[in-house]
């Protein structure tokens, strides 16, 4: 079955313009004309833009899932790929969840600076920010 580009679109919740640049991207083939010029799309191609989309919104940059597929449509040596390409995220994630646990403090030990009387000229939160810019960078 072929799908046009604006069923597609629908199908996998994205517009037209995501299609062409994840043509241009290589993270899809470049879909077949029929004799009028439509783009007419493969069934995997779905299968392909719904994988993109998961795991975008997994924290996943087009970089790395175009790295990600890169492995995946490799015949050879794919396993080392991936294992390499799954412990460089592990490292990224574990990087970002020390840095929103430091937010994370930040944000509470702000919010217990905060007295009860909230209509105040002087905020203390606003005063700790100011104080501690160099701590935040």
């Amino acid at each position: 079955m072929r799908y046009h580009s604006g069923d597609i679109s629908k199908l996998c919740n994205v517009n037209k313009e995501t299609l062409r640049y994840y043509e241009r991207k290589g993270l899809i083939a470049e879909p077949v004309r029929s004799d009028a010029g439509y783009r007419l799309y493969p069934e995997d191609a779905v299968k392909r833009i719904m994988f993109i989309k998961r795991i975008q919104e997994l924290g996943f940059t087009l970089s790395e899932i175009d790295k990600l597929l890169g492995v995946v449509d490799k015949d050879d040596v794919r396993c080392a790929d991936m294992h390499d390409f799954v412990v460089q995220k592990l490292e990224d994630v574990r990087l970002k969840i020390r840095d929103l646990e430091r937010i994370e403090y930040m944000l509470k030990d702000l919010k217990n600076r905060c007295p009860d009387e909230k209509a105040i000229h002087e905020c203390p939160i606003i005063e700790a920010l100011i104080d501690n810019v160099e701590e935040i960078l």
